[in-house]
């Protein structure tokens, strides 16, 4: 990969809520040493990106909210995974012992270094070396979650509480299955979210127009689990976009429709952020000026 930062974070001039915004996703810079390594050309690749999804949050620092989004692509190194889930056996050397080769995500060929595109197709022509999967995951992976960490960190410092919205898309499934929703939350069925915050934001999207659906089929992956702690004050929920609402997902480029929905979801990210400002770590129903 060139020599470019492994993210991008949008501050705001000032942070006026408790509120952090990630796309761990949205990287689509394919170089050549990449492409060099796989069998796919860049379009096919691309399958595995969620296109547009900073820019469909991109008034997040308007609104007094950080945003940081990764410029590393998914299927170079998947920032939503623990640092070493990898499938020995897209590697030509032995994997150290620490090595997660055993996880749901490695068994499905989407570790931290995939195996597959979305769509299932076997990325890489030969195997690869450890070496390489370290060099991604030293470069890419630990740079993004060192910031992520620290803007959790300086907003509980700040406010003393955080709400994390990690922000993904999701494809068209085959058919068309007219019943998959608009937006998926995915709190890991309650645990990285109080129940009445995802219900607050399943509200909100809702009273924008968008039909929502809870953990099913995405429940969360390491962002949710890792960083979510109600207890601690830290709350985090996946928040999947259907890409036909804002793109044509064969040709990787936005509909008619794209401002639209960006602008349906900044109104969205501003009630949350008053949200934030009014109830604070309370959550929902709380108003801290009638104490």
């Amino acid at each position: 990969m060139r020599d470019l930062s492994p993210f991008t974070l949008l501050r705001p001039q000032c942070q006026s809520a408790a509120l952090v915004l990630t796309s761990p996703h949205s990287g689509r810079y394919y170089g050549v040493e990449f492409l060099a390594q796989a069998r796919l050309d860049a379009q096919a690749i691309r399958r595995s990106e969620d296109s547009y999804v900073e820019e469909l949050f991109g008034g997040a620092p308007a609104l007094g909210v950080p945003l940081l989004a990764a410029e590393f692509p998914r299927a170079w190194c998947d920032a939503n995974r623990e640092p070493w889930e990898l499938d020995p056996s897209m590697f030509a050397d032995e994997l150290p012992d620490y090595v997660n080769r055993h996880s749901s995500r490695v068994a499905a060929g989407l570790g931290t270094i995939a195996r597959i595109v979305g769509t299932g197709e076997p990325i890489y022509a030969r195997k690869l070396s450890f070496a390489d999967a370290e060099a991604r995951v030293r470069t890419c992976w630990q740079p993004f979650h060192e910031a992520l960490a620290g803007l959790i960190e300086e907003t509980q410092a700040e406010f003393g509480h955080c709400l994390v919205l990690d922000c993904h898309s999701m494809p068209t499934p085959p058919g068309r299955n007219a019943n998959r929703p608009d937006i998926v939350l995915g709190d890991g069925h309650g645990t990285s979210c109080t129940p009445a915050w995802t219900a607050y934001i399943e509200s909100l999207l809702t009273g924008y127009g968008f039909s929502v659906r809870r953990n099913d089929p995405y429940a969360g992956g390491f962002i949710t689990r890792h960083y979510g702690r109600p207890r601690e004050g830290v709350q985090v929920v996946q928040l999947e976009v259907a890409r036909g609402l804002y793109m044509h997902e064969r040709q990787f480029a936005r509909n008619a429709r794209f401002a639209l929905v960006q602008e349906r979801l900044s109104g969205f990210l501003r009630d949350m952020a008053d949200a934030m400002r009014l109830w604070g770590g309370a959550g929902p129903g709380y108003c801290a000026a009638a104490e």
